[in-house]
């Protein structure tokens, strides 16, 4: 087995903002050095360090791949059995073998007690099968989980990819576009899309965490690309985190950050895909404590609309109009309504599990719909793509 570097030489990591090092590999993260600084809660920290849309790419006529890990697993049990992830290795947007473990260390969180903390881990050796050929590779870490990356060796020698998508897409958004409840990271639809429309991804969707917060707009800011979509609204309903008059200029203030570094680079606004129990009424959303099964549902009502509270009809008429207000001065900004992408006749026939998530299924359809509406023959970002 030949060993290869995992920096600066046969491998490139694709989907990081940078690399942070430790004492025995490289964690790669996907919010910048300041935003560290800036991280408020657990559960913040939590998502931001996971690993969505991160891969490794190379390219082999290697038959066996084998890359050690640690990874930290988020969970609310000390001792319970630990989730499987999957890693996927893909070629030509396909997975030409995949590896789940349940191994890795503990970053435990829960929203109904105190509970925080790290449990040590094992680290795995994950191995990879494959027919030989020489071809290009990406290897894509599981979404739910942070990653570090110990070692990686093979039964040939790994190159540098000699091809590789030539247009960057930064992408910000909720636990819909991180992948929550999506079966592994090759299914979340912006690595669908990514792969359809032959994109270099990088996932900056923060579960729960999609708030408007400035250091991710500065994460966006300072990471190079040629397009960006930014899908914003849920996060805040989820949370009941503000009003009306709020919402207004944490949108301008995000916005604003954004175009400090990327003036001119196409961007995308994308309101919220359907969620039925705060379409028209407000957060926020809370699990029905009835229901045999994990089922979001609201405990806003009408009145607080009054009161300036935000549902995700109010929020999709907010975010059109501050486009729409924005656009003489910003030619490259552009709107996409959510609703359109998956709404309430979609959910009709394709409900989502838990009422706000959406399955393999629905990523795909929102996938096919974000790539015609986004980078088809009049898709806004579409321009860059060429």
């Amino acid at each position: 087995m030949i060993d290869a570097p995992l920096e600066h030489g046969s491998v490139v990591i694709r989907g990081a903002v940078r690399i942070e090092r430790t004492e025995r590999g490289i964690l790669p993260r996907r919010y910048a050095e300041q935003a560290s600084r800036r991280i408020v809660d657990e559960f913040m920290r939590a998502s931001l360090t996971q690993s969505a849309g991160v891969r490794l790419a190379f390219r082999t006529e290697a038959r066996r791949i084998e890359l050690r890990v640690l990874a930290t697993k988020l969970t609310d049990s000390v001792d319970g059995p630990l989730p499987f992830a999957h890693y996927d290795l893909c070629a030509d947007a396909g997975v030409v073998s995949s590896v789940s473990s349940n191994s890795g260390a503990r970053r435990l969180f829960s929203f109904l007690e105190p509970l925080s903390g790290i449990v040590d881990g094992d680290e795995v050796v994950l191995s990879f099968e494959l027919d030989g050929s020489n071809r290009e590779y990406e290897l894509w870490l599981p979404y739910t989980d942070e990653v570090e990356l110990r070692g990686l060796r093979a039964d040939a020698a790994l190159h540098p990819p000699t091809e590789g998508p030539s247009t960057r897409w930064v992408h910000h958004g909720s636990s819909i576009s991180h992948g929550y409840l999506a079966s592994r990271t090759t299914n979340t639809w912006p690595v669908r899309v990514a792969q359809q429309v032959d994109l270099d991804l990088t996932n900056l969707a923060y579960s729960g965490n999609a708030l408007l917060d400035q250091s991710t707009a500065r994460t966006i800011r300072d990471t190079p690309a040629d397009v960006i979509s930014v899908k914003l609204g849920i996060n805040v309903v989820n949370g009941d985190m503000m009003r009306l008059r709020v919402f207004r200029s944490a949108v301008h203030g995000f916005l604003d950050t954004i175009r400090d570094g990327h003036p001119h680079t196409p961007l995308l606004v994308v309101s919220p895909v359907c969620c039925p129990p705060v379409e028209a009424l407000p957060g926020p959303t809370v699990f029905d404590t009835e229901s045999e099964t994990e089922w979001v549902t609201t405990a806003g009502t009408a009145a607080e609309l009054e009161t300036g509270k935000l549902s995700l009809g109010v929020i999709r008429t907010e975010l059109e109009r501050i486009v729409a207000d924005r656009c003489g001065e910003d030619p490259h900004l552009g709107y996409l309504d959510g609703s359109l992408l998956y709404g309430l006749g979609d959910n009709a026939r394709m409900p989502l599990p838990d009422n706000l998530h959406p399955g393999d299924e629905v990523n795909a359809l929102i996938a096919e719909r974000f790539a015609q509406f986004a980078f088809g023959e009049q898709g806004w970002l579409r321009p860059a793509a060429e």
